[in-house]
């Protein structure tokens, strides 16, 4: 089969089975691009279906070259993988030639997280005088005490309030949805916000029910966030990147420190695979000693 009817296939898997985002469809399909352009020769060239491992090798060869980012190979890696799993479904081919392909071997990069007392000096630093302070003030109580990506909180409407029942409706990765627990402050925080301030501000037609507005009556954007959160971070003195990310990854560390079950912290992020939790289990030095101390037969029989 031709790369035009198979590209054509696999974008409406990705946007119709999979559910993915705009941004990752677009993402998915530039990189097939690539792979399209090293194979797709006016001559001598080789439809999707008639790719071998050995071809997809020379292929990630190539792109090492101009693509130095293991991460990058990495994520290109997946997109491909993606495709012939598609592939493998449509029975447009028999094997996966990507199965005994090897990718890049990435380092875990532990996340930057703040602690309880750096998120305190930043909503210290908060000027809840303003319109634009108070709002600062509900969305970070929403990423600390929700765990929400940008997009998540972003995309926040008031038809996915429970506030009666301590929960949020959150749309995730792929629209999927989960049920997130909101506790008392976060909660307090986001009633008195939208009884003081969103009610008294004017929506565009088609934004009415987000929380967050702009200037302009539409969503906030990502960007704005962002922006909003480094600043604070520099009237904070807090030296470390700030992302809003980081009070996401903040929110999971502490819960894990504290003791919370790794499949429940899973859940309540939202995560596919508990993998992608256990990278909040690098806690500290002085804990994991307590943790052995505690539980090791050893350490307990010495101790006692």
């Amino acid at each position: 089969m031709d790369w035009k009817s198979c590209i054509h296939g696999f974008k409406a898997y990705l946007q119709f089975e999979k559910s993915l985002a705009d941004n990752s469809v677009a993402a998915y399909l530039s990189d097939l691009q690539k792979l399209r352009s090293f194979f797709d020769l006016p001559q001598g060239g080789k439809s999707p279906d008639e790719l071998s491992s050995a071809d997809l090798s020379r292929f990630v060869k190539a792109i090492a070259e101009f693509m130095p980012s293991p991460s990058s190979q990495a994520r290109m890696l997946s997109g491909i993988r993606t495709f012939f799993k598609y592939l493998l479904l449509e029975n447009i081919v028999d094997d996966d030639p990507t199965e005994l392909l090897e990718g890049p071997r990435l380092k875990r990069k532990l996340p930057s997280v703040l602690s309880v007392q750096e998120i305190e000096e930043m909503m210290a630093a908060i000027d809840h005088s303003t319109l634009k302070g108070q709002r600062l003030r509900v969305m970070i109580e929403l990423l600390y005490g929700c765990g929400l990506r940008v997009s998540e909180l972003t995309g926040l409407r008031r038809s996915d309030l429970h506030l009666d029942v301590d929960y949020i409706r959150v749309i995730g990765k792929g629209n999927k949805e989960r049920l997130v627990p909101i506790g008392a402050s976060a909660a307090a925080q986001l009633q008195r916000y939208l009884d003081t301030v969103r009610v008294h501000q004017e929506a565009q037609r088609g934004f009415e029910d987000f929380i967050f507005l702009n200037r302009f009556g539409k969503k906030i954007s990502r960007i704005s966030v962002f922006t909003a959160i480094k600043d604070l971070a520099k009237e904070a003195g807090i030296r470390k990147v700030i992302s809003p990310h980081t009070f996401r990854h903040s929110y999971a560390t502490h819960m894990v420190n504290g003791g919370a079950n790794l499949r429940a912290v899973q859940q309540m992020l939202g995560h596919e695979s508990i993998t992608t939790t256990e990278i909040y289990t690098h806690l500290s030095r002085g804990y994991l000693r307590d943790t052995l101390m505690m539980y090791h037969p050893r350490y307990r029989k010495n101790k006692d």
